[in-house]
C-alpha cells in the first residue's frame, strides 16, 4: 500500500484506541478562544493554524519524504540540477531554514488535499521560499503568482495589501490552481509545467504531439517548451532527491519540528503594523516575515483579515493587547483633489514631506495625480475610526513626473555651484546624475540634470478697450497681459 492509502486507515486506528482510554486526543486547534482575551479595542480571535489530523512527532522533513507522489524524472537536466544545488550546500541551508517557518502548514494543506508532498518543495524552486520575492514579470510571493493569476485565484491587490504575498491566501490559491492542472492534464509533471508555461501552451503542445502521433508525457514534449520551462520539473525532481536523501550529496539539512510553526489571529480592528509587532514582542521585520502582504504601515481590511505570529509569541501578544492604553492605529486616508507635489499636500495637512513619500512609497520628482489616496498621520483630534473597507478596496495611487531631463553645457565663468543655482538643484544632485567624483567641472562639459517642470503658462493677451457713448467698442492690440486680468468696462450713465 502506498502512504495516501495507509493514511485512513492508521488514523481510523488511532482514532479508535484514543476513544478506549488508550493515548491522548489529538490536539485541539484552538489554542485559545475569544472569550479569555479581555474586552479591549483590537482584541482578537486566535486560532492554531493546523490542519493535520494528527499531529507527528519528529522531524518535518520525514513527514515530506512519506508523502512523495509524483514519478521520478531521471536526464540529463536532472542530473545537472542536481549538480548546481548539491555543491551549494550555504544556498540549501538558507532557503531551508527559511522554508521553516512556511513548510508545515504547506505539508499540512497538501496532505488535507491528498496532494503529493514534493509539491511542498515548489517554493524552493519559486522563490526560495521568500514570500516577499517578486520577478521580473511582476510575479509575487513564495508561489509567484502574477498579478492576472492572482486575481483569477481571487488573491486581493490593492494599495493595502497583496495577498499573493500573504502565506495563506496564497498557498490556499497555488494548491487550488496546481489541483486543476492535474484534474487537465492528468499528469503532475505536465501540471507542474503548465503552472510555469500556462495551461494554453501546455495544451498547444499536447496537441502538437497528438497530431504527430507522439507521446504526451513531460520527457518526450519538453523539446516543445522553453528553456526555463525545460529545467523546471528537474528543478524540483533535483531537489526531491536532495531532501530525500541528504546524506548522499553530503548535505545536513536542519531539523524542522513536525509542528505548527505560527498561528493565526482575525482582526477586529485596523492596527498599525509597528503597534502589532511591539505586542507581539517581534521586531517589524520578523513580524513581515508572517505577513507581508501588508503593503503600508496599517493593517485594515474586513475582520476576516488575519495576522500570523509564531505560536510562541500568541500569549505575549494577548497579555500585551489586555494591557495597551494607546491608539491602535495612527493612521488615516487623504483623498487628493488634483494633481499636486506632495510638499503642497504635506504643508496643507500638517505633515512632513518625507513622512507621506515614505509611508505612501513615492519616489523624488513625483506629483501625485487627482482622485489618489495617501496615507496620512491620523490628527490626535480625529475619531477613532477604522479606515472603510470601500476605501481600502478602491484605492489607488497614480503619479506623474514633477521634472523634466535635460542637458546643459558649463560655460567658462562656470562652476558646479553656479549651474546647481541657476537650475535650483544640488550639487550633490548633479554628482550624483552625472557620476562625477569630484565638484571641479571644465567649460563644453555637457552635464544632465532634472529640472522641476515649469507651471503651464496660460494664454495670454492684451487689448485695449475704448468705449463710446454709441456702444462702438474700438480694440486696439497693445503688450500682453494675463486674459484673466481683463475686464468689460462699464458702460457709462
Amino acid at each position: 500500500m502506498t502512504p495516501f492509502q495507509l493514511k485512513p486507515l492508521l488514523l481510523a486506528i488511532l482514532v479508535l484506541i484514543s476513544t478506549t482510554g488508550f493515548a491522548d486526543p489529538a490536539p485541539t486547534t484552538q489554542i485559545a478562544s475569544p472569550e479569555i482575551i479581555p474586552p479591549v479595542a483590537g482584541s482578537s480571535a486566535i486560532t492554531l493554524n493546523s490542519t493535520a489530523d494528527l499531529e507527528q512527532e519528529g522531524d518535518l522533513w520525514e513527514r515530506v519524504r512519506q508523502g512523495y507522489g509524483i514519478p521520478d524524472l531521471d536526464n540529463t537536466l536532472v542530473n545537472n540540477q542536481l549538480n548546481w544545488y548539491s555543491s551549494r550546500s550555504d544556498y540549501i541551508m538558507r532557503t531551508t531554514e527559511r522554508a521553516s517557518r512556511y513548510l508545515y502548514h504547506v505539508v499540512a494543506e497538501l496532505e488535507k488535499r491528498g496532494m503529493p508532498t514534493e509539491l511542498a518543495l515548489l517554493p524552493f524552486i519559486e522563490s526560495a521560499f521568500n514570500p516577499q520575492a517578486i520577478s521580473s514579470a511582476k510575479a509575487s510571493g513564495m508561489w509567484q503568482f502574477i498579478p492576472s493569476t492572482g486575481k483569477d485565484f481571487n488573491l486581493k491587490q490593492n494599495l493595502f495589501q497583496d495577498e499573493r504575498r500573504g502565506v495563506l491566501d496564497s498557498t490556499d490559491a497555488a494548491l487550488t490552481y496546481l489541483q486543476k492542472l492535474y484534474d487537465m492534464f492528468g499528469d503532475w509533471q505536465l501540471a507542474l509545467a503548465a503552472y510555469n508555461w500556462g495551461e494554453g501552451s501546455v495544451t498547444r503542445a499536447i496537441k502538437k504531439q497528438q497530431a504527430a502521433g507522439l507521446p504526451i508525457d513531460f520527457n518526450s514534449m519538453s523539446y516543445l517548451m522553453p528553456k526555463e520551462t525545460q529545467n523546471y520539473v528537474p528543478k524540483l525532481q533535483a531537489v526531491k532527491n536532495i531532501i530525500g536523501k541528504p546524506e548522499l550529496y553530503k548535505i545536513s539539512l536542519p531539523k524542522v519540528d513536525n509542528q505548527p510553526y505560527f498561528a493565526s489571529i482575525d482582526k477586529t480592528r485596523d492596527i498599525d503594523v509597528r503597534v502589532a509587532a511591539q505586542l507581539a514582542e517581534l521586531t517589524v521585520a520578523e513580524f513581515k516575515e508572517l505577513n507581508p502582504q501588508f503593503n503600508r504601515p496599517v493593517i485594515t481590511g474586513s475582520s476576516d483579515v488575519k495576522i500570523l505570529l509564531p505560536t510562541d509569541n500568541i500569549e505575549i501578544y494577548k497579555n500585551n493587547l489586555s494591557k495597551w492604553e494607546g491608539p491602535l492605529c495612527t493612521w488615516a486616508t487623504y483623498r487628493v483633489s488634483k494633481n499636486e507635489r506632495i510638499e503642497n499636500i504635506a504643508k496643507r495637512i500638517g505633515a512632513a514631506p518625507a513622512v507621506l513619500k515614505d509611508v505612501n512609497q513615492i519616489p523624488t520628482n513625483m506629483m501625485v495625480k487627482a482622485g489618489s489616496t495617501l496615507l496620512i498621520p491620523k490628527s490626535t483630534q480625529a475619531p477613532d475610526n477604522d479606515i472603510s473597507q470601500l476605501i481600502v478596496n478602491n484605492a489607488t495611487l497614480t503619479m506623474a513626473r514633477d521634472s523634466r531631463k535635460i542637458s546643459v553645457a558649463v560655460n567658462k565663468k562656470d562652476n558646479l555651484a553656479s549651474v546647481a543655482k541657476r537650475y535650483k538643484v544640488t550639487t550633490a544632485q548633479i554628482k550624483d546624475w552625472n557620476n562625477l567624483k569630484s565638484d571641479s567641472v571644465k567649460a563644453g562639459q555637457k552635464l544632465q540634470l532634472e529640472v522641476a517642470l515649469a507651471a503651464p503658462r496660460r494664454t495670454t493677451r492684451v487689448v485695449t478697450v475704448t468705449t463710446k457713448k454709441s456702444n462702438v467698442v474700438a480694440v486696439r492690440h497693445t503688450k500682453k497681459i494675463t486674459v484673466a486680468q481683463l475686464k468689460p468696462h462699464k458702460q457709462p450713465g
